[in-house]
């Protein structure tokens, strides 16, 4: 028998060709399209008007690894707090840059307070409330000429839950009038696209610059998401911003945001991503940024932090060490991460495996960069630990985790740090 292999074609189709947008200034600026990394950004939750709180959430979520930041202007008291927050977010080391969320009277807010206008690297508004009737068009207008003058960046964000509703009953009127209309799911997310579309060409008419201009359309059904994003990638080159609102919480939310964006992601759609969890109460925020960087990672498109490959388990592993090992393992490595990134260049890349039986366990670590092999139900109590694709020693008794634990150390220092720097 002869057995033919075709290579079926892998990996994401080329990027969607957007412009490249420049947000912030300095060490903390990021750029958005134009073929550069895939960005994470978030949003707090918090108070605005709290300056300590929300600068500690900032900076919490910036750890984390958002790259931009979104917070909620809504009042004076919150648009007198920002350049506070800027100032004490710089006296943490923090330069991240800030997206202001505005809604209604964002034109009044800007204007109100210049310091918060020069403060913000970036303004949010959504076409769909930013003005109404007569007033939509000159306050459009305003917020667009502050951008143009403190020389930020804009998203333009409609949104299923606040879209235009004059454009979408034009839209439904002419669908009516059509001699073969269309459902109206399918005429809002026209709407949808062309609330965004529309809004940009008048940003451009105003004056800002088009690398000065992203895009979202946000909605909270998946299958919506993908056609609305495949309909603007299609019809525009501004840089999209990704997000499935209203997500949801745990692991709905997850499962959500992973099957939306993934799908898009993999057609080459999106330069900057949230996932908009609603968070446990008391939860962690910074939840959020660690999804979004694991969709990135896990799809191959950035590398944030180091693998860790562990076993389901099975009737074979009655013994919970390896999870725990695991566990141990991925949120020390987690926690490290913030002093790792300078100390050891390129320890991102690393590939731990704990597994828990004899079936798969030194096949999955010798393909890690380092793994352990614990032993299963009734396996001989011995765990060989392979490095870099060759078993290097066995470890037995009751400190094998702890043991593991510092190889791991012992590795990243060898390989990422100053010595293992010079030996290359």
């Amino acid at each position: 028998m002869t057995l033919t292999i075709r290579q079926p074609g892998i990996g994401p189709a080329a990027r969607h060709r957007s412009v490249g947008v420049r947000v912030g200034a300095g060490a903390g600026a990021v750029t958005v399209g134009a073929g550069a990394p895939i960005v994470v950004q978030s949003m707090t939750n918090t108070d605005t008007a709290d300056i300590e709180g929300t600068a500690r959430q900032v900076a919490a979520l910036a750890r984390a690894g958002s790259e931009l930041v979104r917070i909620t202007v809504d009042r004076d008291e919150a648009a007198a707090a920002v350049p506070h927050i800027r100032d004490r977010l710089a006296q943490m080391g923090v330069a991240t840059p800030l997206i202001g969320d505005f809604h209604y009277i964002g034109h009044k807010l800007l204007a109100d307070h210049p310091a918060c206008a020069e403060a913000l690297d970036k303004y949010r508004i959504n076409p769909g409330n930013v003005g109404f009737k007569n007033k939509r068009d000159k306050q459009f207008g305003q917020i667009v000429e502050m951008a143009i003058k403190h020389g930020k960046t804009v998203r333009i964000g409609a949104n299923w839950g606040s879209l235009d509703q004059e454009l979408l009953t034009h839209l439904m009127d002419e669908n009516a009038a059509s001699a073969a209309p269309i459902e109206a799911r399918a005429v809002t997310r026209e709407a949808m696209v062309q609330s965004a579309l529309l809004s940009a060409a008048r940003a451009e008419e105003i004056g800002l610059a088009r690398d000065r201009i992203i895009l979202s359309a946000k909605v909270s059904a998946v299958q919506d998401l993908i056609t609305v994003y495949r309909m603007m990638a299609a019809r525009s080159d501004y840089a999209l911003h990704l997000g499935l609102t209203e997500a949801g919480m745990g692991s709905k939310g997850i499962v959500a945001s992973s099957a939306a964006m993934g799908v898009l992601l993999q057609e080459g759609i999106g330069d900057t991503i949230r996932v908009s969890l609603t968070p446990e109460p008391k939860g962690d925020r910074t939840l959020e940024v660690k999804v979004a960087q694991e969709i990135l990672q896990t799809m191959g498109f950035r590398t944030f932090v180091p693998l860790v490959a562990a076993c389901p388990g099975c009737g074979r592993t009655t013994s919970t060490v390896f999870q725990e090992l695991a566990s141990d393992i991925q949120t020390y490595i987690r926690d490290e991460m913030p002093g790792w990134k300078t100390r050891y260049p390129g320890v991102e890349t690393l590939n731990v495996a704990v597994m828990g039986c004899i079936v798969n366990g030194p096949g999955e670590s010798k393909h890690a960069d380092i793994g352990i092999s614990l032993p299963g139900t009734g396996e001989t109590p011995a765990a060989p630990v392979f490095i870099d694709g060759a078993k290097a020693l066995t470890l037995r008794g009751p400190t094998i985790a702890a043991d593991f634990k510092a190889l791991v150390v012992d590795y990243i220092e060898n390989r990422f740090g100053a010595k293992g720097m010079a030996a290359e």
